[in-house]
């Protein structure tokens, strides 16, 4: 810990301003931070950050009928349009085909 009583005059000015800058910028320091954290999880999960920005923007026109459905759990659908969700890039890793969930109708 630093001494203040044997500090000079210009020494604790100096520390002063130090300090004052340091907590103007606290904020865009942790904003900064934290934004890297979130970038890095984004490549983690095989996203840019962009991408995952878009994805959560307002989307124009109507999501689309949803085409295939993922039969291990029907919630998941997907309309075929954009990315191809994961259950779909590892159904057709393990051999399947697009057919395989296709929603009749």
């Amino acid at each position: 810990m630093t001494d203040l009583n044997a500090m000079s005059i210009d020494e604790l000015k100096k520390l002063k301003k130090d300090v004052d800058k340091a907590i103007e910028t606290y904020h865009e320091r942790e904003k900064l931070a934290a934004l890297a954290e979130i970038e890095a999880l984004a490549r983690e999960k095989g996203f840019s950050l962009p991408e995952l920005l878009k994805a959560t923007g307002k989307k124009k026109g109507s999501a689309g009928v949803p085409k295939f459905v993922n039969p291990e759990n029907p919630a998941q659908t997907w309309t075929g349009r954009g990315r191809r969700p994961g259950w779909i890039e590892a159904a057709l890793k393990s051999g399947k085909s697009l057919d395989d969930f296709r929603i009749a109708g």
